[in-house]
């Protein structure tokens, strides 16, 4: 089963890093991807950029409207992903408690699927 690894940071988190430690967090979660991929449970993986350089975009009656990031009514920010294949969702579960950003960050564990119930 398909499952998502969310990694919700604080927006005030990477700036308050230095250099050194911005570089040491990210070879630690390289060093996870890595271990995922060589496991055969990794599909995908990425961290994003910060909310400052990204954009909404919202269309209301064909119109679009579009909003700069950052995004200040939001506490939190998607810093990066990975797209797992899991037997369950015990294992997806399992395998983000092990992830190094969750010691810093949420690690938020989604089954993919369609948007609608059955």
């Amino acid at each position: 089963m398909p499952y998502m690894l969310l990694i919700l940071e604080s927006r005030t988190q990477r700036p308050s890093r230095t250099p050194e430690e911005g570089h040491a967090v990210y070879d630690r979660m390289v060093r996870f991807s890595e271990d995922l991929q060589a496991r055969g449970l990794l599909v995908a993986s990425n961290s994003l950029r910060s909310d400052r350089e990204g954009v909404r975009v919202q269309v209301r009656e064909g119109r679009p409207a579009l909003l700069d990031g950052p995004f200040s009514e939001s506490k939190e920010m998607v810093g990066g992903f990975f797209y797992l294949d899991c037997q369950t969702r015990d294992e997806a579960v399992a395998i983000a408690a092990t992830c190094p950003a969750a010691e810093w960050a949420t690690v938020e564990v989604r089954e993919v699927g369609p948007c609608y119930d059955d």
